[in-house]
């Protein structure tokens, strides 16, 4: 489905894909669609696809202290996948785990994200490497409503419309969501991998925060004992 929206991001990505990653215009040419959608019109679009979706949570803004080792844990990971059976799903945007969108296009796979409105009404830009982009409205940027045990919008459509979900470290919408969808049946694998330890110390002193020591993510604690 094409819509003023949609057109509008493809005059946007397009040049930045070109710029940023010579030779991947082939792989990577932009999202072909760009929407606002509901949980039903995101199962809908699945339901479609006929596909399974494969979602990879992990870090995001708090990126990775070794992101080839990242990017290395997520290739075997596709290489276990079918590329016509299977749909890779992230947050839609670029930074972090949003890496492994270029992977999953060099090796054939169709690609979604699933992401909160903020990211729209902040301009935090989008992957050039993700095919299809929800947006789902939202106050939040994703994990439990404060105050609450409920998931977010984008959270609680992130673990609805998933098959199964493979986390790299990750933080605590992360671990919120992993903790949902094993709750729910879903398979989940949880790989070991710390945040970028500069930024997360940054943001520690940004915040007025004792710098930190620990930087295996929210998500470890409560999920590598399974692994």
């Amino acid at each position: 489905m094409f819509n003023c929206a949609s057109m509008l991001y493809r005059a946007v990505l397009i040049p930045c894909c070109l710029a940023v990653a010579p030779g991947a215009a082939s792989a990577c040419d932009g999202p072909r669609d760009v929407q606002e959608a509901t949980l039903a019109a995101i199962k809908a679009f699945v339901h479609d696809k006929q596909m399974t979706v494969l979602t990879f949570a992990g870090y995001s803004g708090a990126q990775y202290e070794d992101p080839q080792a990242m990017i290395e844990h997520a290739s075997r990971i596709l290489d276990g996948q079918e590329p016509g059976k299977t749909l890779v799903n992230i947050g839609a945007t670029e930074v972090g785990i949003g890496a492994v969108y270029e992977l999953a296009k060099r090796k054939g796979f169709t690609t979604m994200g699933i992401v909160s409105s903020l990211a729209r009404d902040e301009h935090v830009p989008l992957s050039t490497c993700v095919d299809y982009v929800f947006y789902v409205k939202d106050a939040y940027w994703g994990g439990k409503i404060p105050g609450t045990d409920d998931l977010s919008p984008t959270s609680a459509a992130m673990v609805d419309s998933s098959t199964s979900f493979v986390a790299i470290g990750g933080g605590e919408s992360a671990r919120d969501e992993l903790l949902a969808a094993r709750k729910a049946g879903k398979p989940v694998t949880f790989i070991p991998a710390d945040m970028n330890h500069r930024i997360a110390r940054e943001n520690a002193q940004k915040k007025g925060q004792p710098l930190p020591t620990d930087f295996r993510g929210a998500a470890h604690a409560a999920l590598a004992a399974g692994v």
